[in-house]
């Protein structure tokens, strides 16, 4: 999938309120011998109606980070430092929610927080309807609410994504690949949360689809107003998608910054490395270059910056020192891990 993104504005105020703040967020997974940390350290904050892409490659640690922000992790995956604060529409205190327990996070499911899983037809139950689905959802949540109310609910959340209301008596098995990706989204926004994470939602289907659920997504979000984290390993995807992008490396954020920033001066070498890996729409024919080498054994990670034994301009120190996310470039907001950036000045020396 190509892209342009030359004229990418981000659609959210950089004063926006904050809707979450995760704050040194560190993941473990217990093993015989010594926990395997799969995401080390993790700080950002999402802005009200903000969509926030997250890339890297597999093992960089996105689906440990969804499922702790989440909370749907299980043994032997264990939070063992940080927060992760979020911030209610009611003006209400920020919750931790690291610290509730799972009857006080239900009060959170669904209606504060949410989650479109990678498979649709994993996620939707293959021997229920549709509309009983969506009906089991909403009257958990509105107790107020009659089976057939909900049932004429789910046909409307069906047709918001653009799928006909009749097919609300259908089994999963008998919609297509991305009519189930779109009523999963649908399900994530049948109790109006205020934040939707998104697991690759679109990995299972094809290019047009894609299009068509990523237009969705963007229309959705601005009649709703809800925040989105969507997560994938396709850079491309998010450059047109987000307002801003985190990239991941060995269970850390190594860049974040605005999508146009990211495309066109990117501060970090791993985030370079994604970022030519995919041709441009518009621009003259060249060699695409991979990143060489394969990512780090978590449980026994490199010394130093995790990503200098790939790194063709890693420097001296960049074995003993472990960088720390800083501020880069004249953008507010822009962030990057990397020695370069310190002895290069703010150009980091990336782009030459």
């Amino acid at each position: 999938m190509t892209v342009q993104v030359e004229q990418h504005r981000p659609s959210v105020a950089p004063a926006a309120q904050a809707v979450l703040e995760v704050r040194g967020l560190t993941v473990e997974y217990a093993t015989r011998t010594v926990p395997v940390r799969a995401c080390s350290d993790v700080s950002f904050t999402l802005r009200r109606g903000e969509i926030l892409g997250v890339a890297g490659e597999s093992g960089s640690g996105k689906s440990t980070l969804i499922t702790a922000l989440t909370r749907l992790q299980r043994p032997p995956a264990v939070t063992t430092a940080g927060e992760i604060l979020f911030h209610g529409r009611d003006g209400a205190p920020p919750v931790d929610l690291v610290a509730l327990d799972a009857k006080q996070l239900r009060r959170y499911r669904w209606t504060a927080l949410s989650i479109v899983l990678q498979s649709a037809m994993d996620a939707l139950n293959p021997v229920m309807r549709i509309g009983a689905q969506f009906a089991d959802v909403l009257r958990a949540r509105d107790r107020s609410m009659n089976k057939r109310d909900a049932w004429a609910r789910a046909a409307e959340l069906l047709a918001l994504v653009g799928i006909s209301a009749d097919r609300v008596r259908d089994y999963p098995h008998q919609l297509s690949g991305g009519m189930r990706q779109r009523a999963a989204i649908a399900l994530a926004l049948a109790c109006r949360p205020e934040l939707v994470v998104m697991d690759e939602p679109t990995t299972a289907v094809d290019v047009v689809m894609q299009r068509q659920i990523l237009a969705q997504v963007l229309r959705l979000r601005r009649e709703l107003d809800f925040a989105v984290i969507f997560v994938t390993h396709d850079l491309s995807l998010l450059l047109e998608l987000a307002d801003r992008i985190a990239i991941m490396y060995a269970g850390r954020i190594v860049e974040v910054g605005g999508a146009a920033d990211l495309y066109s001066a990117p501060k970090h070498p791993y985030t370079q490395g994604l970022r030519d890996s995919f041709p441009p729409l518009h621009a003259p024919l060249r060699t695409l270059r991979g990143i060489p080498g394969t990512p780090p054994d978590l449980g026994r990670p490199p010394s130093g910056c995790p990503f200098h034994p790939r790194c063709a301009r890693r420097t001296e120190g960049c074995d003993e020192r472990l960088p720390a996310l800083l501020p880069v470039g004249p953008e507010p907001g822009h962030e990057a891990a990397c020695l370069l950036n310190e002895t290069d000045g703010e150009t980091g020396g990336q782009n030459r």
